[in-house]
């Protein structure tokens, strides 16, 4: 079995694959100072409650946007699992064509999704929205460069701007809304947060494709931790939510081989 791991700004989102598929899931708050062995003995606790015996593990795979993880994440690995991580940073095997001005730039996060969707859907131009801390965008061609992105503002961030930087505006659930127009405060955010969502991501796209995809359309990929609030609006042609683990998972094969 192997265990990748993607250490986010807000979560660490975990995958355990054997023979390939997905058998657990699992998400830990990214708080600063996680100590090597608070990281080993959370991932050892969190297989044994899954019914997986951590004994099992014979690959570990990290990416991380993240650097001062980094220290705990490999000491992790090598005292709980005595195993020497692998990861996802500049200078090993991607099968990308970084095209970035500055490659080293890239997040890691967004080249694993890259290395996945290109997986999935060879010889295909593709967007990729992450919904997460940021909002992202990739753009990746067919011919499988990564050609560029954007970056916003993500949902939970825009909201808790709203709430920490207004005197009277209230921290609100973020859910889809039918109707556009909201009919009180709570409502009047809720809709601005997923509408203005919706139209910025529509008109975001729209711009990529005009520039770099102009003679053939994309595949919208959709991904990330709020992905799934937007699965009704048609923003996207597919909502793929461990992309990011697919191309952790991709990447140690391609450098195995």
């Amino acid at each position: 079995m192997i265990l990748c791991l993607d250490v986010g700004n807000s979560q660490t989102y975990g995958g355990v694959f054997n023979q390939g598929d997905i058998v657990l899931r699992f998400r830990q708050s990214s708080k600063a100072g996680h100590s090597s062995d608070e990281t080993g003995v959370f991932l050892r606790s969190v297989l044994k409650e899954n019914q997986l015996d951590p004994e099992l593990i014979e690959k570990i795979a990290i990416c991380t946007v993240v650097p001062e993880s980094l220290h705990s994440l490999k000491n992790a690995a090598r005292k709980y699992f005595n195993e020497e991580p692998f990861v996802l940073q500049a200078g090993v095997k991607t099968g990308l064509k970084i095209k970035y001005k500055n490659p080293l730039e890239v997040g890691a996060d967004r080249i694993a999704n890259a290395i996945a969707a290109t997986k999935i859907y060879p010889k295909k131009n593709i967007i990729i929205i992450d919904f997460g801390t940021a909002t992202t965008f990739c753009a990746i061609s067919k011919e499988a460069e990564y050609l560029g992105g954007v970056i916003t503002a993500g949902v939970r961030i825009s909201m808790e701007a709203l709430e920490s930087r207004t005197s009277k505006l209230p921290s609100v659930e973020i859910f889809p809304t039918k109707a556009t127009l909201g009919r009180g405060t709570v409502e009047s955010i809720q809709s601005g947060l997923y509408h203005g969502t919706i139209g910025a991501i529509r008109q975001i796209c729209k711009n990529i494709s005009e520039e770099v995809f102009s003679e053939d359309p994309p595949i919208v990929l959709g991904t990330g931790g709020f992905a799934s609030l937007f699965q009704q609006s048609e923003i996207f042609d597919e909502e793929i939510p461990d992309l990011v683990l697919f191309g952790i998972h991709q990447a140690l094969h391609l450098n195995l081989k």
